[in-house]
């Protein structure tokens, strides 16, 4: 069982739990919301009845910040040399498999043909070998470009061929209390004869997004702390490199895993936004400590699902699971 470190989560009972197995892990955004047990922004939010019992992830300095996080290990490593250790079956399967082949950042992108992101491969086999009763699986917005579409309808025909209801959706972070107009697609599998998922609803709309200022704005006088990632990039505005600014009264953008110079600019601040800036635009929680340097920190921070965002779903997986969301099968499955 992975759980957050005792300081940063609360026991539940052991009644109705779900076990839970994650795969392309990085530094644990997207675990840390399915777990629960956080504050951000002034909300608790409540730990989920979930235990994680296997996780990867093969970047070596992402499964240190992960270690310094929650409780137990996670197996470092390529997932197809340690698909083998996989616990014979889990309730739930997260993962977000790499959107390298896919973003739109990459002018000759291959789809999911390409070697990074056809590691989703990988995820169709561990749903395969695990059974479980749902299973999330992230990816960037251009997957739904028309360009893409082919590697789209072939995620989605690889799952369902393996017995599942497969929907999707463009989630906006910035509508689940995330300062951040980050789009992510959220594609979700559960059992025939289960029923079907209900994609939770946005819980707030535009004019009601919540600006960046005010969730760093209280560090505008805060002095460098590399022991509290509360550091940025000194790379020069150059051509090359990414030079938005931020804008007080609205989200931030999407947080980018391209770093050295591609961290956003502050709003007001003659400086790039430090990595604990960028965690809290991401939603990480303050006690979330980032075991590694500058530039491998703004990698795992450009790369996670936001906690709380992560969190919302989870919640309606956890709804799902325990049965109120059920719908009878046989209901015409509708694509969003």
């Amino acid at each position: 069982m992975f759980l957050p470190s005792a300081s940063k989560m609360t026991s539940l009972n052991r009644e109705n739990r779900y076990s839970l197995v994650s795969l392309f892990s990085g530094c644990g955004g997207m675990d840390l919301g399915f777990l629960g047990g956080f504050d951000f922004h002034g909300t608790h939010f409540s730990t989920q009845p979930i235990d994680v019992i296997w996780a990867n992830e093969q970047n070596e300095k992402a499964c240190a910040t992960y270690r310094e996080n929650f409780s137990h290990d996670i197996m470092q490593g390529d997932i197809w040399d340690l698909i083998d250790t996989l616990p014979a079956s889990a309730d739930i399967v997260i993962g977000g498999f790499p959107c390298q082949d896919i973003s739109v950042n990459n002018r000759k992108a291959k789809g999911v043909d390409g070697e990074r992101s056809g590691l989703y491969k990988a995820m169709v086999q561990v749903v395969s070998q695990t059974n479980p009763r749902i299973f999330v699986a992230e990816n960037v917005k251009a997957l739904l470009n028309s360009n893409h579409r082919s590697s789209l309808n072939k995620v989605i025909n690889d799952f369902s061929e393996l017995g599942y209801n497969v929907s999707y959706k463009l989630y906006n972070a910035a509508s689940f209390g995330v300062s951040q107009t980050r789009e992510r697609v959220m594609i979700i599998g559960t059992q025939l004869g289960e029923g079907i998922f209900y994609h939770p609803k946005e819980l707030l709309n535009q004019k009601e997004w919540i600006p960046v200022e005010n969730v760093i704005g209280d560090l505008l006088d805060s002095p460098r702390d590399p022991n509290w990632s509360h550091e940025w990039s000194v790379a020069k505005n150059e051509a090359s490199q990414g030079n938005r600014s931020l804008k007080r009264g609205r989200p931030g953008y999407t947080m980018r895993a391209e770093c050295h110079g591609n961290t956003h600019y502050h709003y007001e601040l003659p400086r790039r936004i430090s990595n604990r800036e960028g965690a809290r635009i991401q939603s990480f929680p303050d006690n979330f400590t980032f075991a590694s340097r500058i530039r491998d920190t703004e990698r795992q921070i450009g790369n996670a699902v936001p906690p709380v965002l992560a969190w919302h779903i989870a919640k309606s997986v956890v709804s799902y699971l325990n049965g109120d969301q059920c719908i009878p099968e046989g209901t015409q499955l509708q694509l969003h």
